[in-house]
């Protein structure tokens, strides 16, 4: 069976670490990211883990945006952050052939439109990530907690491109739930990401743990989650009853943790304010859903 070859674009958290896992799981990846491409194909990259067994993989190659790769890949999985300056859509098109997967691993909701009007005719995945990763310096990724992923076609359905993406994943150790409804996922990750993301920067940098155990930053987070479920109700997206407890739940359970938001503000990075909070806030509008909650955590974050 031919391997499969996969061009990773960032080599931040997110990215290192899943391509790590589809490198256990027998894919040929490489990466294309700013900065210095020659420490992480001299060094590789090095996956600590706090309950998985540690990883160091050299990529097949890395490479600057722009310079040439001596491949076309399979698949082309974006996992940088979602921020106006980065055009990933012009990142990723000298990479690609009339085959080739588009994949999006990143945050937010109502991020896909500008891959789907650049490239109608590719095949367009997304991915929610589940996990609590962080960058400790380049090529060197701590793993907390989670992992798991929930994955689908642009806007609907499943592929067989995306079901061999899924055995990838799952080969190399990732929990993957194949879904023909990935926008429900979107809108799922929104819930506890609009949430506690924003609130982390504004309650000075407070971790999960210290926001949960404040009763009315809780009770402020639990509503904010309500907003965006109730958004999603309204887009035609039913997320289940009991979806805030169980995140509660699982969020009073996992090691303290913070957030990706918070750990951009910490050291002076662009925060994905827009597609975490402003799209949804957006969304809202459109179906006069009102969301004073999400709103002013937008007014608020506009201005760090």
């Amino acid at each position: 069976m031919k391997r499969i070859s996969i061009l990773v674009c960032g080599a931040g958290a997110i990215g290192c670490y899943y391509g790590s896992k589809l490198h256990q799981g027998g894919a040929q990846v490489s990466f294309v990211t700013p900065g210095d491409t020659h420490l992480l194909q001299d060094t590789g990259i090095y996956i600590e883990s706090l309950n998985e067994k540690p990883y160091h993989f050299f990529p097949y190659e890395v490479i600057n945006p722009g310079q040439t790769l001596s491949h076309t890949p399979d698949y082309v999985i974006v996992t940088t952050k979602v921020l106006p300056h980065i055009d990933t859509v012009e990142v990723v098109r000298p990479y690609l052939n009339p085959h080739t997967t588009i994949v999006l691993l990143q945050n937010g909701i109502d991020i896909e439109h500008p891959f789907s009007q650049a490239f109608p005719n590719h095949e367009l995945i997304r991915i929610l990530a589940f996990v609590c990763v962080s960058r400790q310096s380049i090529g060197n990724v701590l793993h907390q907690d989670y992992g798991k992923i929930a994955m689908g076609n642009y806007p609907k359905g499943t592929s067989s491109r995306a079901q061999q993406l899924a055995q990838s994943f799952e080969k190399g150790g990732v929990e993957c739930e194949l879904s023909d409804q990935v926008q429900l996922a979107c809108w799922k990750k929104l819930s506890w990401n609009a949430a506690f993301n924003p609130v982390s920067v504004l309650a000075r940098g407070a971790d999960t743990k210290t926001m949960l155990n404040d009763p009315e930053c809780r009770q402020l987070i639990e509503s904010i989650m309500g907003e965006v479920v109730s958004i999603a109700a309204h887009t035609g997206y039913d997320l289940p009853s009991s979806l805030i407890e169980e995140q509660l739940k699982n969020t009073d359970a996992m090691v303290p943790y913070k957030t990706s938001m918070l750990l951009d503000y910490e050291n002076g990075r662009p925060m994905e304010i827009d597609a975490i909070v402003g799209n949804a806030l957006r969304v809202a509008r459109r179906h006069n859903v009102p969301a004073p909650r999400l709103q002013s955590l937008y007014g608020l974050l506009r201005l760090y």
